[in-house]
């Protein structure tokens, strides 16, 4: 396997001090289970050492992995590296929460090889931060960054949430300006989605908020685009942009073009030669099967090449690499299809590769259907 084929390690750290309200990720508040989850993951990284000679990326996910201790997150970086082998200078990433760093905990983050800080910001407007229901305030996430910053993270990432209940383009403008003061070298850009059984879709049910309209949702996403392109960024995949094609999440790349990938801990989805298998979800679930010595396993598929060539469609649509045409060309009608689809400028073609414009990343599922048809 070359260095290029890597897979990635994706670890989920299932635990959050409090549940936003649009969440429906799987996370648990009892944080005295976390001795629980920690010898789990040990036990499951012993299971799966043989799973590729070495790794490229390593990425911390939630849940919230920045409220892990130090000491925690010691132990759990030295079972990693006991029982994986990486290549030299791997992407490691961790999520973070504004409100758990300090100068010390990012000083500590380096460390111990975190190259790569993802930070939840989700917005820089008190107003929008508590409708959010997040713990931080704004203040708090400027400070974060620029922590981040002094403690000497060249690889900084900010998430953001933006067509919020009553929110401008004005204020959005003022959101990414901000964000760009630190020149991340990542920036997340995610249109807010209400979440079946999450607190935030019963409020709407209730009537507290309306969403915003189709196609108001459409000049965000538009203005957006425009405004970090002209900035200099790379809009390479829909929610995502790199300030140059080096700094593109490696990781979350591998997701995107089907490369190998193994994920442990609860809920965590791993692939590897067209088989995708997805853990227990179920924290205790998920410990009961390590402690008997099973794989914590809930499901498995193993996908035909008509699925994985359909998935690769529907994923490489969401991107601005596109797809190979020859994915698309073969069947009846199909050349008709792509030729409704380069008029209507949804799509160009470039080095025989299908390459949504922009335009065509705002009706992406929409378009991989019309492909798909």
């Amino acid at each position: 396997m070359t260095e290029a084929a890597s897979p990635g390690l994706y670890l989920h750290v299932p635990f959050c001090r409090g549940k936003c309200p649009y969440c429906d990720f799987a996370s648990e508040t009892d944080l005295a289970l976390i001795p629980d989850w920690l010898a789990g993951l040990a036990r499951e990284m012993g299971l799966y050492r043989d799973f590729a000679p070495r790794f490229d990326t390593l990425y911390l996910g939630g849940g919230t992995p920045s409220m892990l201790t130090a000491p925690q997150l010691t132990a759990l970086l030295g079972g990693v590296f006991e029982h994986f082998k990486f290549i030299q200078e791997p992407e490691i990433t961790l999520e973070a929460n504004p409100d758990d760093l300090t100068p010390q905990v990012l000083r500590h983050y380096r460390e111990v090889g975190i190259n790569r800080l993802s930070l939840g910001v989700q917005s820089l407007r008190d107003r929008e931060l508590a409708f959010l229901g997040r713990r931080h305030d704004a203040s708090q996430a400027l400070q974060a960054l620029a922590w981040a910053r002094a403690a000497g993270f060249a690889n900084l990432g900010i998430d953001l949430i933006y067509g919020l209940p009553g929110q401008t383009l004005e204020e959005w403008r003022k959101t990414l300006k901000t964000a760009l003061s630190f020149w991340p070298e990542h920036l997340s850009c995610y249109q807010l989605t209400v979440a079946e059984g999450t607190p935030l879709a019963r409020r709407q049910a209730e009537g507290q908020f309306q969403t915003l309209s189709e196609e108001t949702e459409r000049e965000f996403f538009l203005f957006t685009s425009k405004f970090l392109e002209d900035q200099g960024y790379l809009h390479y995949e829909i929610s995502n942009f790199a300030r140059g094609p080096e700094n593109r999440s490696r990781h979350n790349c591998k997701y995107w073009n089907h490369t190998s990938y193994l994920g442990l801990g609860p809920a965590a989805h791993s692939y590897l030669d067209g088989r995708r298998w997805w853990n227990h979800r179920s924290l205790p679930a998920y410990c009961q099967a390590l402690s008997v010595g099973q794989a914590p396993v809930a499901g498995w598929e193993l996908l035909t090449p008509e699925q994985l060539r359909l998935e690769a469609i529907f994923l490489g649509m969401r991107t601005r690499s596109g797809v190979d045409l020859e994915l698309v060309q073969h069947g009846q009608g199909r050349e008709a299809v792509l030729r409704e689809i380069l008029e209507a400028g949804l799509s160009e073609v470039r080095e025989n590769r299908l390459i949504p414009t922009r335009e065509g990343l705002v009706v992406a599922d929409r378009l991989t259907l019309w492909l798909m048809e």
